[in-house]
């Protein structure tokens, strides 16, 4: 029986894709790094924030951004980010939130779990208005093994004392289905985010979703 959802925020819940890419973009400016397309950033998204950087330049035969210059990467588009994030910069997907109230209606536990900081996280669930529905946040700092590692799914398992079983992840690329499967976990992929459906099924994802409301569904099979 299902009992609690974890879902990917960047790209599941909030349409943070294009403040993400500006922040990307502009931090590659200032930091005079090879210029990369928005198609290239958008394939880090989901990726903890320095890996988004240092996993950038797979095409070049040496290293463009080790460790370090990854962490200056982070810090850079940390501080852009903050600029760019106006009120009303990251809106919902459509139906998100008259999903998650049905489903919070209906006694499943909805979580959250994401690469990005808790802090960031706890700010928009507030902004959002999903403050009342939302019963858990793992933010990148809360785990050692994140995404596309099985830690930040184990640790809500945990914490929450459930078990791979009564669990679904819910996430936009292939990141999140490959965290979920690494706990043992079955995994929803929407094809509406920073993935395609194409990474969704080479994932042997077992359920693929244009639209969040097709959740209710989902949930309606496994209840």
């Amino acid at each position: 029986m299902l009992k609690t959802i974890i879902f990917d925020f960047d790209g599941t819940i909030g349409n943070t894709q294009q403040i993400i890419l500006r922040s990307m973009q502009a931090t590659i400016r200032e930091l005079a790094l090879p210029a990369r397309t928005d198609l290239q950033c958008a394939a880090m998204i989901g990726l903890p924030l320095t890996q988004c950087f240092t996993n950038l330049y797979p095409d070049y035969p040496e290293t463009i951004v080790d460790a370090v210059k990854g962490e200056q990467c982070a810090a850079t588009y940390r501080r852009l980010f903050d600029e760019f994030n106006e009120k009303g910069a990251v809106p919902l997907f459509p139906h998100v939130l008259e999903t998650i109230q049905t489903l919070h209606r209906q006694g499943i536990e909805i979580t959250i779990a994401s690469s990005r900081s808790h802090q960031t996280l706890d700010a928009y669930v507030r902004d959002l208005q999903l403050g009342d529905y939302i019963h858990y946040i793992l933010g990148v700092e809360d785990v050692q093994d994140a995404k596309p590692g099985p830690g930040p799914v184990l640790k809500t398992l945990k914490d929450l004392g459930r078990l791979p079983e009564e669990c679904i992840v819910v996430g936009d690329t292939k990141y999140d289905i490959q965290m979920a499967h690494n706990a043992g976990v079955k995994a929803v992929g929407v094809t509406y985010g920073n993935g395609s459906r194409e990474e969704m099924e080479e994932e042997n994802t077992e359920w693929i979703i244009d639209d969040f409301a097709q959740m209710i569904d989902v949930c309606k099979s496994l209840i």
